[in-house]
């Protein structure tokens, strides 16, 4: 059986590859201890999602596993509207949308389109401002953009040095644990 990638960790490595180490390693560890505010303030907001909770209608599916055979990716998405055909991907906040978090909406969009969903819409919505940011339906070029990122990401060597951005550490949610860097995050 061949691995895949989980969806989540598309935007992580982006982010910082080593930011998914330091994720695992403290995976199911005190959460007080280890998560920075953005985190705790994440999981509190998506709980509805999580839980299925958040509506109760039938054409609305929450927290649904996904997986492309395809792609080699899995995981689960946040908000499928069935009857806008619209896939939405839940943040607590959202000031810029980055090149990661386009995608883990990518590939929550692929995942859906193989599984025979239909999907005409995308969008991220900030839970904190309550706005929804649309995105465009991704291209075939898009779709290889994303395939050439997943061989990146299968390909990485862990061994390469880890580059250090002062301004994207002090930013990261993991910068208390990280052995890479001396300095706090912006959130203690």
């Amino acid at each position: 059986m061949p691995d895949y990638i989980s969806i989540s960790t598309l935007n992580d490595f982006i982010f910082c590859p080593y930011s998914i180490y330091l994720h695992n390693v403290y995976m199911g560890g005190d959460e007080e201890l280890v998560h920075a505010t953005p985190q705790t303030q994440g999981k509190t907001a998506h709980a509805a999602i999580d839980e299925k909770t958040y509506s109760s209608r039938k054409d609305e599916i929450t927290s649904l596993s996904v997986y492309s055979n395809e792609l080699g990716i899995i995981g689960k998405i946040d908000l499928y509207k069935g009857r806008e055909k619209l896939l939405i991907e839940r943040k607590y906040q959202l000031n810029t949308i980055y090149q990661g978090q386009i995608y883990q909406l990518w590939a929550q969009y692929f995942c859906m389109m193989e599984m025979g969903y239909i999907i005409e819409k995308l969008a991220f919505y900030a839970i904190s401002t309550n706005k929804i940011f649309p995105v465009e339906i991704p291209t075939s070029e898009d779709k290889r953009e994303l395939q050439d990122f997943i061989l990146r990401f299968k390909t990485f060597d862990p061994t390469q040095p880890i580059s250090v951005n002062i301004n994207k550490c002090t930013h990261c949610i993991y910068c208390n644990l990280c052995d890479k860097i001396d300095t706090e995050n912006v959130y203690t």
